[in-house]
């Protein structure tokens, strides 16, 4: 074996492979995606493929790395080489035309791609069949199928938009006939060709391009359904089916069509009670699959026309009865929704009447599916055998049961369904209630199992229902002490609060029902309890708001048991119940309910203090969390003369919370909940908060220095925001203060980027550029003449180093908002109360000063911009990358042209392809010179786009900056071949 030229890459695949150290994982891995953008690939990976004795792991490497350099590299190579390149890869093919299965698909997709940037190979169809023989049945089909893939669904390709359309027309639409032609013919050959799975995959795949009315009409579609009794083509079957009911969405034009399929797909019904008969689940799954698309397709047909088209929803309500295992109902759920969507309409008011009973019977069905299993042993506990994922997969199935509910609901009225599920609760009433006890409860399942039904139909329910409601409160409160009964009891009632206030009869009974859960043993109803209980807060605040001492009461004897979710959603109910109380009243409310609160905050921060745990500085923050939903909640309106009571009494609290900030400068966890607080504050109440500002503009500012967090920019933010230029009673005075109280923390977070690199306070940046981007919106007038708005840019210029998401989409935010100051769209136009005149004066003054920021620093931003989007720069981040290179053109279009060539020439040698830093350059130049500018984004950074149809416009233009980043790594010696870019100095 001529072993030389590959042996580092097998040695690196078995370094991959086994069990070393991560290091030495890591340099494999970095050996081998050089290898793979190497032009040596070329040669290496037909080796690879062709040795005999190459392990077939390795095969598979070279087969997907060969796929890569076709997709992405063929430029690499001349165009004289494609003949050979072409013919080796089917001699290639040809040795695994029977397998191992993923590497011939490889092959095949390396083929395919090939056959589509090698436009100058026209036959083919017919060159690969007569390459690869008659005796390569299995592998002619497989290419067959992923070239329509590839072709339409596939990854960026190397063709012009004009160019791909023909080759399209050329590979696929001229082609449809003899492909057609072939699929017949194979599947008449032999029995076996019939049933081949490979062919059904393929006639799927060129659904694309062939017309399902063309295969429904031919013999191919006895080859579809006769597939649906054989094990080993049923699944591509049920795939090809389900391909064309997708075809025949537009029931109108496919009328003809669909009379073919139905009576063919309603003869199929009886294969749901042999699925199900033998517990054949992937079976009644594949069954199921095939019902529920047709009705997707179809429901508008079946809305239409429902005495003809009943057998399709009989039979998918079939799937769902039979379905014991619940492995397949999922797969009806979509079309449930849409079915009741359609009959729900004004139109269709004949076929709601006619399924009134299809979706009656749903109910019944769906209610039988949400019962726990029945144990196996005497473990009631163990309702699963100790298998968790089941558990959990039952749990989520059961909510989605729950949407079917609802759809139900507005199909047959929710009095209908909630009658139901309370003719099931009376009944199990009536048998089993004499029989339990409080160690057992004999099938409880089936009392369960309506109490969920009955939880998910609540937000359905109106507060005016007056039939059911009124019989099912006094029952539910009643339901045996089982923890899962007590439990969905609870959850229930839970979703009626709105109902219950508007019946004030029925809160007494379940209120006490809901607070003897929170001494409940199981901890799950007792987390139930809390939950029931914010919504009782929040919806019946009114009925409940001459209750607010003898609540605090139980609040102050519950609250220290409760875990802390628990904690704050029972602060959440008691609060709102403040809340309702009168204006005159709030400040002794909040005094009563929040003293204890700070009480426990002192203690906490002092034990904290002292013992530095884990478990101290958590509970700490848990106590500040409770506080802040007070301060959110709690939000009395008073007039603009009048003092504010829950103001005041944040004048208590904020020396506690300032006192706490100064002691925890070190702990980030910390001072987020005290910040939060304070902008909470700030949202809550306004304007109202004016005589908090001075002290706490003092706090933010001496806890920023002190402790570099950006929670502090948070509350300046909202302050910024908040007494903004043109607010209502906000005097000129206090906002000028603001803005000078900005300008100090933006200058403190100037002098703390001059000390740290960007990659140490990611965070910090964030929370920065946020803060100037409202300054942008709400100062603009003031921050842009600034002194301190030069050295932003350059901060923000310094912060594209970093490779997280959320910084840098805020950093390009702010640079794109700045650069639009210097267009007549700025992205905001607010310039007070001034006349026509004076904003355009200020306009004009505005422009000017960001055109002298983007000549002075616009060669560094248009550098680091670029070499983000080329190597470090997220997925996400680009449409905001190259919005900031077209604002930069749009504003200097000569000279950012001169800056980006510039930039393209730093990059390393032979990282650029032959002529195409020439070809990006002229088509920059053109589009400047045409006025085209907002057609640069498909030059900078592109779409490329992919259209399930020909007829439907494709833009599969070369994206250069990612198929840049595909083919290159970041060099070592920074991001454009260079030292890193200078450190940020700020000298203000």
């Amino acid at each position: 074996m001529a072993a030389d030229g590959f042996a580092p890459v097998l040695a690196a695949l078995t370094t991959m492979q086994s069990s070393v150290d991560q290091a030495r994982k890591l340099q494999a891995h970095t050996f081998l995606e050089a290898f793979q953008k190497s032009p040596e690939a070329w040669t290496s990976t037909h080796t690879i493929l062709s040795s005999p004795d190459v392990p077939l792991e390795a095969k598979l490497f070279a087969a997907t790395t060969l796929k890569g350099k076709i997709i992405y590299d063929l430029d690499q190579i001349p165009r004289s080489s494609l003949p050979p390149l072409r013919d080796s890869l089917l001699s290639v093919l040809s040795e695994f035309r029977g397998g191992p299965r993923p590497i011939r698909t490889q092959l095949c997709v390396c083929l395919a791609n090939l056959a589509i940037q090698m436009t100058e190979w026209k036959d083919v169809l017919s060159y690969v069949g007569s390459r690869l023989g008659s005796s390569a049945g299995d592998c002619i089909l497989e290419f067959l199928q992923v070239l329509p893939e590839e072709v339409t669904e596939g990854r960026k390709i190397n063709l012009t938009e004009e160019d791909l359309i023909f080759r399209t027309k050329e590979l696929l639409e001229d082609n449809a006939p003899h492909v057609m032609t072939l699929l017949v013919q194979y599947s008449e050959s032999s029995p076996s060709a019939a049933t081949n799975p490979r062919l059904l995959e393929c006639m799927t795949s060129w659904l694309r391009e062939i017309p399902s009315a063309d295969i429904v009409q031919s013999s191919l579609l006895d080859v579809i359904v006769n597939g649906l009794s054989s094990d080993t083509a049923f699944e591509a079957s049920v795939d090809c089916m389900c391909a064309i009911y997708r075809d025949t969405k537009e029931v109108d034009e496919s009328f003809e069509t669909i009379q073919i399929l139905y009576p063919r797909i309603v003869a199929l019904q009886p294969k749901i009670a042999e699925a199900a008969d033998l517990q054949d689940t992937d079976a009644l799954k594949g069954i199921t699959r095939l019902f529920a698309e047709a009705g997707e397709a179809w429901v508008v047909m079946i809305a239409r026309l429902p005495d003809e088209f009943r057998g399709l929803v009989e039979a998918i309500l079939e799937c769902c009865a039979r379905d014991q295992d619940r492995e397949a109902i999922s797969l009806t759920f979509l079309f449930w929704t849409e079915f009741k969507q359609m009959i729900t309409v004004e139109r269709y008011q004949r076929a709601r009447t006619k399924f009134g009973n299809v979706f009656a019977d749903l109910v019944d069905i769906m209610i039988k599916h949400l019962e726990f299993p029945t144990p196996e042993g005497s473990n009631e506990t163990d309702l699963f055998g100790g298998d968790r994922g089941q558990e959990e997969k039952f749990r989520e199935f059961r909510h989605a049961m729950g949407d079917v509910l609802k759809d139900c609901c507005e199909v047959i009225t929710v009095t209908e369904c909630l009658g139901k599920a309370f003719n099931l609760i009376k009944d199990w009433v009536s048998i089993y209630a004499s029989e339990s006890t409080a160690s057992h409860v004999p099938h409880w399942q089936q009392l369960e199992a309506p109490l969920f039904a009955m939880r998910a139909m609540g937000r359905m329910v109106s507060p005016e229902e007056s039939v059911v409601m009124h019989q099912l409160i006094p029952l539910i409160v009643q339901i045996p002490d089982h923890d899962k009964l007590r439990f969905q009891a609870i959850m229930a009632l839970g979703r009626y609060t709105e109902w219950t206030a508007q019946h004030p009869e029925f809160l007494e009974q379940q209120l006490n029902f809901v607070i003897a859960g929170f001494d409940h043993p199981s901890g799950e109803v007792v987390r139930a309890s809390a939950l029931a209980f914010r919504f009782f807060g929040t919806d019946c605040r009114k009925l409940l708001k001459d209750h607010c001492v003898p609540l605090h009461g139980f609040y102050e004897s519950i609250l220290d048991k409760l875990p802390q979710v628990s904690q704050d959603e029972l602060t959440e109910g008691v609060s709102y119940v403040v809340s309702a109380q009168p204006p005159e009243r709030i400040y002794e409310a909040l005094k009563l309910y929040c003293d204890p609160i700070v009480e426990r905050l002192k203690i906490r921060a002092n034990s904290a203090k002292i013992e530095q745990g884990e478990e101290g500085l958590l509970a700490l923050s848990d106590t500040l969390i409770l506080l802040n939903i007070f301060i959110n909640n709690v939000q009395p309106y008073y007039a603009p003369t009048e003092e504010n009571q829950a103001v005041k009494y944040c004048q208590e609290i904020l020396p506690v919370l300032s006192a706490v900030a100064n002691n925890f400068t070190d702990n980030v966890n910390i001072l987020e909940r005290i910040c939060k607080c304070w902008r909470t504050m700030i949202f809550s109440y306004r304007t109202a908060v004016f005589p908090l500002l001075g002290d706490l503009a003092n706090q933010l500012a001496k806890g920023f220095q002190d402790s570099h967090a950006g929670c502090f920019l948070w509350v300046t933010d909202a302050i910024l925001r908040e007494f903004a230029d043109g607010q209502d009673f906000v005097e000129p005075g206090t906002t000028e203060a603001i803005y000078t109280f900005f300008e100090q923390q933006a200058i403190a977070f100037l002098r703390i980027m001059d000390q740290m690199s960007p990659r140490d306070i990611p965070d910090v940046i964030e929370d920065f550029f946020r803060l100037l981007v409202d300054a942008l919106i709400y100062y603009n007038h003031q921050f842009i003449p600034a002194a301190i708005c030069g050295p932003t840019l350059s901060a923000a210029i310094a912060s594209l180093v970093l490779q997280q998401q959320g910084p840098l989409i805020v950093t390009l935010h702010y640079l794109r908002d700045l650069l639009s100051y210097g267009t007549d769209r700025p992205a905001s136009s607010h310039f007070g109360d001034t006349s026509n005149t004076a904003r355009q004066a200020s306009a004009a003054e505005l422009q000017k000063l960001v055109k002298d920021l983007v000549v002075a620093q616009g060669e560094a931003l248009v550098q680091l911009t670029l070499a983000g989007m080329m190597f470090t720069f997220p997925r996400d981040c680009l449409q905001d990358a190259s919005g900031v290179l077209i604002a930069l053109f749009e504003l200097m279009p000569q000279q950012t042209a001169s800056w980006f060539g510039g930039t393209i020439a730093k990059l390393p040698a032979g990282s650029v392809k032959a002529g195409e830093a020439d070809r990006i350059m002229n088509n920059i130049a053109a589009k400047i010179q045409a006025g085209d500018l907002r057609k640069l984004r498909a030059v900078l950074q592109g779409t490329a786009t992919t259209a399930p149809y020909i007829s439907l416009p494709n833009s599969h233009l070369i994206d250069f900056t990612v198929s840049y980043r595909r083919r290159n790594v970041a060099p070592r010696d920074g991001l454009l071949g260079g030292p890193e870019p200078a450190r940020f100095k700020y000298k203000g």
